[in-house]
């Protein structure tokens, strides 16, 4: 149940670390994050050349995310998927550490949520979650 629930909290500590950073430098960290996550796999992640063709995606996805929180979302769900076949593959993120591409699959799509959320601070998106509330319960309600 662990390996199930230490994901989440990682990717829940990274939001919190990354919410720390300024925007506009935010956007442009994580867009470089992408990039970056796209060659995780590259020495020994077992499927060759598409190792670099999906570097190679990544890194465009990346250019894309300088500019749009959406495709930096994209990016991690992108790497989601090439966790779980990593995964599936026997083919780990952290060759040492087993189930540690199932842990990253995990991860992953809780910073994406966060992503096309806007990679918006924690306390930003619970301002903008009880304003939209007042708009609804609003006056005679």
């Amino acid at each position: 149940m662990l390996r199930y629930i230490m994901p989440v909290l990682v990717a829940l500590i990274f939001i919190t670390l990354a919410s720390l950073i300024p925007e506009p430098h935010r956007q442009r960290v994580n867009a470089l994050l992408i990039a970056g996550a796209g060659g995780v796999y590259i020495s020994g992640g077992g499927f060759g050349l598409l190792e670099l063709a999906f570097a190679a995606v990544m890194v465009v996805v990346a250019y894309f995310g300088l500019r749009s929180w959406n495709f930096i979302g994209i990016g991690w769900l992108l790497h989601t998927g090439w966790d779980i076949l990593h995964h599936r593959r026997g083919a780990q993120i952290i060759p040492s550490v087993h189930d540690s591409s199932l842990g990253c699959a995990i991860c992953d799509p809780v910073i994406a949520l966060w992503c096309f959320a806007g990679g918006r601070s924690p306390a930003e998106i619970v301002r903008s979650l009880t304003a939209r509330t007042a708009v609804r319960s609003g006056p005679g309600r």
